[in-house]
This record gives structure tokens, sequence and C-alpha cells, in this order.
């Protein structure tokens, strides 16, 4: 009896994961096992070829491509720096976390949800870019560039809007600070091994005194973060 439980459970679990997958693509997926891998975080599944870390390599190749030939054609007349750091704001690690919740990817993500450090990390960013990987896989460059135009550029990518906003925050702060003779530094306060992975806490100080905080599972992505943190704080 209990089999049968589990058998009609699993099977409720597959359809329903199958339905928000087929919601979030827009299209019925070719292969369900490479989409719940590219779904698959390491902290659930430690094998190279089980977790979406590969995938994600992959896809994070094919979004630079598709965006870079997306801004060749919408910028005709802009030159090689121009078009650099409108794809370095467009690939951002945090907005493509951004993009990822709003797209409803950590619902059907697979990962240790008791895992309070992943709650505040850019796992999902990274899981949008793993799941770019399944598409291409799935159907091919052209099928992949028409679906990152239209389910993540066009919905979520409003290039007017960033052609103004500095790529990096850390930037604005170091500014801020020369203009007003303050002492600005950043600082590893703990770095650790969770999951088989170093995770960092960095700390913005401003004259010795910490503003803000952030962790990340490299010292780049935390402090981005904790500058943003600090500039939210001293309402910059």
């Amino acid at each position: 009896m209990q089999f049968i439980k589990d058998f009609f459970k699993n099977r409720n679990q597959n359809q329903e994961f199958k339905k928000q997958l087929n919601n979030i693509l827009g299209f019925t997926p070719g292969d369900v096992a490479l989409y719940k891998t590219a779904l698959s975080h390491r902290s659930v599944r430690e094998g190279a070829d089980e977790n979406n870390e590969r995938l994600e390599f992959l896809g994070d190749a094919v979004l630079s491509s598709v965006i870079a030939h997306y801004l060749f054609r919408k910028y005709p007349y802009k030159g090689e720096g121009f078009l650099t750091e409108m794809r370095s704001k467009m690939v951002n690690r945090q907005m493509l976390n951004d993009i990822a919740l709003k797209m409803g990817l950590k619902k059907i993500t697979f990962y240790n949800k008791y895992d309070n450090s992943l709650k505040i990390s850019q796992i999902f960013g990274n899981t949008l870019e793993a799941l770019i990987g399944a598409v291409y896989l799935d159907k091919g460059y052209a099928g992949t560039q028409k679906w990152v135009e239209k389910y993540i550029i066009m919905p979520h990518l409003f290039t007017e809007d960033l052609e103004v906003i500095e790529i990096n925050i850390k930037n604005r702060l170091y500014g801020w600070a020369n203009k007003n003779g303050k002492a600005l530094e950043f600082e590893t306060l703990e770095e650790k091994f969770e999951n088989g992975r170093r995770l960092f806490t960095i700390g913005a100080t401003v004259d010795g005194e910490l503003i803000a905080e952030a962790k990340g599972y490299n010292k780049k992505d935390a402090s981005q973060i904790a500058a943003q943190l600090a500039v939210e704080k001293l309402g910059l």
C-alpha cells in the first residue's frame, strides 16, 4: 500500500514539475532529465554529471554570445567599449539572479533549503545560466537565441535604462569616499568552507567603521553586494 502511495506521490510531483517548467520555458522540453540537471545545485547533487555546474559553464558562454549579437544589431553605430560595458551590465550576477527569481526558478530549483548561506547567495542566477545551457542542447543556438531574447532580454533587460546605470557600485562608493575625504575599505571578515566551497564574508568599512557586510562564494560578488548595501545605508 505504501509503495502505491509513494508511486502516485512521485508521479504527481513529476507532473507538477513538468507543468511549472513548461510555464517558465514557454515550450515543452525535449528531455526533462536534462532540465532537471540544469535545476540541480551541487548542495543536493555532488556529481559533476548530476548538478548544474557544467551546464552553467555552457549557458554562460551562450548567453554572452546571444547578448553580444543582440547589442551588435541594436546599436549599429556604437563602439566596442560601449558594447562591452552594456553586455557586462546585462550579464551582471545580481541582475541574472533577480531575473531568475522573477521567472520563478526558485520554485523549481533543487537545492539544500536548510543551508542559510544559499538563501542569500546568487545561485538562482547561476541556475538561469544552466537553464540556458539546457535550452541550447535541446533547441540549438538559433532556438536558444530566440528564447533568450523573448523570455529574458525583452521582458527584463531594458537597455535604455541600463545605459545610464553604473556598472560598478564599488566605484560609486569610492567616488563618494574620495570626495568626502573618507577612508573606504573592503575587508574579508570571514572565510570558511561550506558545502565543499569557500564562502566569504566581506565587510565595507568607512573610517574603520563597519557599514555593511555580505556573503558570497567569491570575493567579487560578496564585495559588490556589500557595496550595494553600504550605498543604500548611506543614502547615496
